[in-house]
């Protein structure tokens, strides 16, 4: 695995192998070369389905073409709508094994593998996560991000391989994500996956998919024929990025990440988003320009415990142990740096009449 977020089947492309091969028990091609069986398997999907009203696109302005593509795209967002409650389902339960120390991985080849690497490798700069929390696994190596290895899809034994290397545990959770639903290495991350008790879910775009059935949580979001016969970085692979985003963002909502919609955790990694560090506290605080300098300056520049110093009346070591002893939680925190401050005030002179503030109930 390498040092960032993301990481990478360490084999190349065209290593097919067992059943997963077209037609033989090699992997081979049947007598012929007639790759019939797969075939048969790629007719009955709908992702590769072909549709007679596009066959002369090719013809169309070039303005037709890009309605046409629009009035595609805008059907995606309720093919996943129709798939939230299982979305949630498989958040809350990644949710509960990453406060356990549990790491997300994703696991795909082609466009499915590029859109695990790319979510993964989003989550520190916007989450602050570890380097090896969020991990992408992708078939074919580090250069199937940038250049086609579409053959390193066809073993299931090369995703086995991939998952051992990083020492797989019953706290992690593993997204196989394929758009067909059939690609032997997502299958087979999900398959290992749970055979160690890991948390794993099948996102594909087929219903009826072996990936699905093969994880704890099927997610099957079906988007129907391509624009381009088969073309599944289209439709598909939109819907896919839809749902990692749901996958990752929602889980590190669950885990503390967020204070409300502000990303406490945020890494300021370079002037904008220090910039944006300084924005995120003045919302969350209502603080002017010196007090939030002196909150990041206490807070070494983390977001998160520069509000707890501004909204709890604490020291930065303080801010640091609260935060640890609530497990990154911001609101915990807050709670437990306001109780620390009602134990230590000086009690009340019974001699002195009290009043609610106006608006406030004695209740």
């Amino acid at each position: 695995m390498t040092s960032t977020s993301y990481s990478y089947g360490s084999h190349g492309p065209g290593s097919a192998d067992g059943p997963s091969g077209p037609d033989g028990p090699d992997g081979s091609a049947a007598p012929g070369g007639s790759y019939g069986a797969l075939r048969a398997q790629l007719d009955v999907l709908t992702t590769e389905a072909f549709r007679p009203e596009l066959a002369d696109i090719d013809r169309l302005p070039t303005l037709d073409i890009v309605r046409l593509m629009n009035g595609e795209d805008r059907t995606v967002p309720d093919a996943v709508a129709a798939q939230l409650p299982l979305i949630a389902a498989a958040i809350d339960a990644t949710a509960e094994r990453m406060a356990r120390g549990g790491r997300l991985i994703y696991a795909g080849a082609g466009t499915a593998g590029r859109m695990g690497v790319l979510d993964a490798s989003e989550c520190p700069p916007t989450f602050n996560t570890g380097p090896t929390e969020v991990v992408g696994l992708i078939a074919g190596g580090p250069t199937a991000v940038l250049s086609a290895a579409e053959g390193a899809e066809d073993s299931e034994r090369l995703a086995t391989v991939d998952l051992d290397a990083l020492g797989l545990t019953a706290d992690d959770t593993v997204v196989g994500i394929s758009a067909s639903g059939r690609t032997p290495y997502a299958v087979g991350a999900v398959a290992h996956a749970r055979s160690l008790g890991a948390l794993t879910i099948g996102l594909s775009c087929n219903a009826g998919s072996p990936l699905a059935a093969a994880a704890d949580h099927g997610i099957e979001v079906v988007t129907g024929p391509e624009l381009l016969t088969g073309s599944t970085r289209l439709k598909a692979g939109t819907a896919q990025k839809l749902v990692l985003n749901m996958i990752s963002t929602t889980t590190m909502i669950r885990l503390g990440k967020t204070y409300g919609n502000l990303m406490v955790d945020l890494r300021a990694s370079n002037e904008k988003l220090r910039a944006r560090s300084r924005r995120i506290v003045a919302l969350a605080t209502g603080a002017d320009d010196e007090e939030i300098e002196r909150a990041l300056a206490a807070a070494d520049g983390e977001v998160k415990n520069a509000i707890l110093i501004v909204l709890g009346s604490v020291d930065g070591p303080a801010a640091a142990r609260l935060l640890r002893e609530s497990r990154g939680q911001l609101r915990a925190a807050l709670r437990a740096a306001a109780a620390e401050s009602a134990e230590a005030a000086p009690a009340p002179d019974p001699t002195v009449p009290t009043r609610p503030a106006p608006g406030v109930s004695r209740e």
